[in-house]
């Protein structure tokens, strides 16, 4: 079960890496706010498949 909150997490990130560029445009704040939880979201999956810190 770990393994598929990992990929959720990472995929969750995409999502919000893609809603990121088009945001950049209309307003930049709101868009380095997405671009942090991006950033957060796709840590927590690589954390949680083990991929940083063994």
């Amino acid at each position: 079960m770990t393994e598929v909150w990992g990929v959720l997490l990472i995929a969750l990130g995409g999502l919000l890496a893609g809603g990121t560029v088009p945001m950049w445009r209309v307003n930049r704040v709101l868009a380095g706010g997405l671009a942090v939880c991006a950033l957060l979201a796709v840590a927590a999956g690589a954390l949680r498949l083990g991929y940083l810190g063994g």
